[in-house]
Parts: structure tokens; sequence; C-alpha cells
């Protein structure tokens, strides 16, 4: 468990990784290694076996769940005489920076889209929601980014109440990685998705973290089913040095990219810049806003070394 708040364990069922991939059955596996390989996040060891013992028997649960909603809906609406607007079943996915969030993400679409139920999931994550730079400057947010006020909630909370209202399209905002900003002239089409999983490090916050007094909706008010991606601080901060060395010769090495002058430093140097950002800003933003949302979720996906999982915990 995280070296910080401990989980209320008494909220969850506990399974061991052989416990949990015994739940698999005889759900098949339908990627291969070349298709994983895409999957991947930077300096992730995932294998074909993690994605069967952790990722099938997950994918099978989500979609016994999604589809007893299904079949609940079409009672309701038959009771009723209705015909409703395609409303997506919404996952969220959420966890510290370097856990592995979006490969999670990226290989739950990738299997739950092979379920014949629910064909079509769309993947949308939160860093397109992020200020643009020239407002995270202006107000004096640029060292805070990642941090809940760093993201325009307004524009984030009304583009998921529009999906969940079945809005035949919604348009997602994108963002670059290497000029560290909003995209401003794309954008992401999502045109009423089977599933939708949204990713991002804020997405099981609830209006128990807002200042009192201040009423308004959050995105964790129209998920379904939520994931938090769990591990140790000290394998967090290791993660994310090793891919800030990693960054360094490979994206960053990107005139274009708003970070290319790390892309100078030695190793020493190196890791010593990525230590200090993670002790000035994602160590504090993991403490204050994230690991807190933790017991909101409705599954706890706990990393060890190598980023293998090595405990599952499920919600009673």
């Amino acid at each position: 468990m995280t070296s910080g708040n401990q989980i209320h364990s008494a909220l969850y069922l506990a399974f061991q990784r052989s416990q949990w991939a015994e739940l698999r059955e005889s759900v098949p596996l339908t990627l291969s290694e070349p298709e994983l390989a895409d999957l991947k996040g930077i300096n992730e060891k995932l294998s074909l076996t993690e994605v069967t013992d952790i990722y099938l028997p997950l994918s099978r649960l989500l979609n016994l769940i999604v589809g007893s909603r299904q079949k609940s809906g079409v009672v309701l609406n038959e009771f009723l005489s209705r015909t409703p607007p395609k409303r997506p079943y919404i996952i969220s996915i959420a966890g510290s920076v370097a856990v592995g969030k979006s490969t999670t993400a990226r290989i739950l679409q990738a299997l739950l889209s092979q379920w014949p139920e629910h064909p079509r999931v769309d993947l949308v994550t939160t860093d397109g929601f992020l200020y643009p730079l020239a407002e995270l400057k202006r107000r004096g947010l640029l060292q805070r980014k990642g941090f809940p006020e760093s993201y325009d909630m307004k524009m984030l909370v009304e583009f998921i109440s529009n999906i969940k209202a079945g809005n035949p399209y919604v348009e997602a905002p994108l963002y670059s990685h290497v000029s560290y900003d909003r995209i401003t002239d794309q954008h992401q089409a999502i045109e009423q998705p089977d599933i939708l999983i949204i990713e991002g490090l804020n997405v099981l916050q609830t209006g128990q973290d807002a200042a009192v007094g201040i009423q308004q909706p959050f995105v964790s008010d129209f998920v379904d089913f939520s994931v938090y991606v769990d591990a140790q601080e000290q394998l967090l901060k290791k993660w994310y040095i090793d891919r800030f060395l990693q960054f360094r010769g490979g994206a960053f090495s990107d005139e274009k990219s708003y970070f290319h002058h790390y892309s100078k430093l030695n190793d020493a140097e190196a890791r010593h810049t990525a230590a200090n950002i993670w002790d000035s800003i994602n160590g504090p933003n993991l403490k204050l806003n994230i690991e807190p949302t933790r017991d909101r979720a409705h599954l706890i996906l706990q990393k060890g070394d190598d980023h293998l999982m090595s405990q599952v915990l499920l919600r009673k």
C-alpha cells in the first residue's frame, strides 16, 4: 500500500494476483504482442501475462456490469413506453503521475471494445482540459499544473454532462505533450460510444473536496465505475525519474518541445531535476489531492515493483 493514507480495507474485497486471475474464467486474450507494445506507456514492463491475469478479469467484470445496466434500462424504458437517447457507460481511471493510468486506460479500451455488447469504446484524457499555458501563467498556476485548480472544471463538467445526456456529437479538447499546451485547432469527436473511459489525476474528486459553501457538479457525479491505479510513493518517484531520463533522450530532444532545455542535462543533473519536480509538484499533489480520493474508487489496482499488479481491491 502507499506510504500515505491507508486504504479502508473494510470497504473492499482483497484479491491477491493469483486469486484475481482465476476470475478470468474463459475470456479469450484478443491482443497480440505487437498490439500490446503499442499500448505500453513509457518505461512500463507490461506483458501478455499481466493482461491475462489482471485486465481480462477486469474486462469480464465490467462487461457484466455494463450488460446488467443495459438490461435494466430496457425494462425501464419498456415500462415507460419511451425510446431514450443513447447514453454511454462512463468509466474513470485515476491515480498519480507516472503510475501508468494511460496504459491501463488504453488496455481497457482495447479489451472492452472486443465484447459484442459494446463494440465502440472511446478514451478521453483530462489533459486537454488543463487551462492553456497563457492562462496558467496569468493565474500564477504554472508550478501547480496538474493540481485541481489548473483545470477548466466548468469546461470538463460541461463536456461530461453532455456525454451523459446522450448528445450525438460532443468535442473534447486535445493536448500536446510537445508544446505542453492545449491544441487550439483540433478536437476529439465523441459520437455516442457504448463506453467512455475518462483518464486523469483528479477524476475522483467530489464536492467534499470543494471549499465550504460551493455547490457544483464534479466529474465523479457522472461516472458509473471508477478505477484507481495505486503504488507506493517511493516507487512512483523512481518511475517518474526513470521516465524523465527516457524523455530526455526522446521527446525532450525535439527542438519544438517545451522541455527541450532538459535534453542537454547529464544523467546526474537530470535525476536531480526530476527529483526536485517530484518533491515540489507531483509529490505534494499526490498527497493533497489524488491519494485522498482513492477510497472512492470502485476498484483499486495496486502495483509493486516493475509496474506489476500485486493486489486488486474491489469495493463491496
